[in-house]
C-alpha cells in the first residue's frame, strides 16, 4: 500500500491559483492595460477584502488531470525525474487515474511504458477496469518484472493475459520469463517456440536458457537444442553484427565437452 503526501491546494472549483495577478506587474505596480494606471481610482480595501475590490482578478489556471491525462502525466513524470520523488509521482499518478477513462490512460502512459513506476500505477487501474485486456496484462506484468515483483505475480497476469488472447506472444514471453527453474523454464520458451515459429525473440532466449542449462547441468541433450536454435537463427540473420555474434556462439558450443 503507497501512502501519499497532500496535494495541491485548489479552490472549490477546482482550479488551481496563480500567484501573479492580471494587471498588476512583478514590481507590485499596475501594468499600463490595467484600469489603474490610467488613473482609475483604487478603493482602500477593508478587512478581508478580496482581490476584486482592488479591481484586479486572479488568473486560474485550469487543472489537466480531467482534460488531459497525457499532459497531466508528462507533467508528473518530469517532476519524478528531476526530484526522484516517488511518493509523488504515485500520488500524482493516483489523482490522474481517478478521474481518467482507461483509454484516455494507455495513451497517456504510452510513452512510459518502459518506466515501472509510470506504467505499473497507471496500468493497475486500466487492467482493474478491462480484466481481459491482454495487452494492458502484458504491460502490467512487465512493469511488476521490471521493479522486482517476483514471478508469481507476474506468472499469473502472463497466464490471464494468454487466456483472454492466445495470440498475444508478450503474454506468453512474460510467462516464460516468470518461470524460475532453469529446466522448465527452458521448456516453457520451447513451447513458445513450438507455437510461433516465426518467433526469433522466443528462438534467442530458447537457446540462450537451453546453453546456459547445458553449462550448469552437463546435458548433452540441452547443449544440442542450443547449437540447433543457433543455427537456425545463424540463417535466418541478415546483419553482420548479429551473424558475426551467432558465429562466435556456435563455435565455442560446438567445443564443449562435459
Amino acid at each position: 500500500m503507497r501512502t501519499f503526501g497532500g496535494g495541491t491546494r485548489v479552490d472549490s472549483q477546482g482550479f488551481q491559483l496563480s500567484n501573479a495577478w492580471i494587471g498588476v506587474s512583478s514590481q507590485g505596480g499596475a501594468s499600463a492595460s490595467h484600469p489603474t494606471a490610467l488613473g482609475a481610482k483604487r478603493r482602500a480595501p477593508g478587512p478581508g477584502c478580496p482581490p476584486s475590490c482592488l479591481g484586479v482578478r486572479p488568473t486560474f489556471l485550469p487543472m489537466t488531470t480531467q482534460s488531459d491525462p497525457r499532459t497531466a502525466v508528462a507533467h508528473a513524470v518530469t517532476e519524478y525525474q528531476a526530484t526522484a520523488d516517488t511518493g509523488a509521482l504515485f500520488a500524482a499518478l493516483d489523482r490522474i487515474a481517478a478521474s481518467a477513462m482507461p483509454d484516455a490512460l494507455i495513451e497517456a502512459a504510452e510513452p512510459y511504458r518502459t518506466i515501472p513506476e509510470v506504467a505499473g500505477p497507471l496500468y493497475e487501474k486500466v487492467v482493474a477496469a478491462q480484466p481481459a485486456n491482454a495487452r494492458a496484462l502484458v504491460i502490467l506484468a512487465n512493469a511488476y518484472w521490471l521493479s522486482g515483483r517476483g514471478p508469481v505475480v507476474v506468472g499469473e497476469l502472463a497466464e490471464r493475459a494468454i487466456a483472454a488472447d492466445p495470440s498475444n506472444r508478450g503474454g506468453w514471453h512474460m510467462w516464460a520469463l516468470s518461470e524460475s527453474d532453469p529446466r522448465d523454464r527452458t521448456t516453457r520458451w520451447k513451447q513458445i517456440v513450438d507455437r510461433f515459429p516465426e518467433d526469433e525473440l522466443a528462438m534467442a532466449n530458447l537457446a540462450d536458457n537451453a546453453a546456459a542449462l547445458a553449462g550448469a547441468e552437463k546435458d548433452y541433450d540441452a547443449l544440442d537444442l542450443a547449437v540447433y536454435t543457433y543455427e537456425q537463427l545463424l540463417e535466418r540473420a541478415t546483419q553482420p553484427e548479429q551473424r558475426d555474434a551467432l558465429d562466435t556462439a556456435l563455435r565455442s558450443l560446438r567445443g564443449w565437452k562435459f
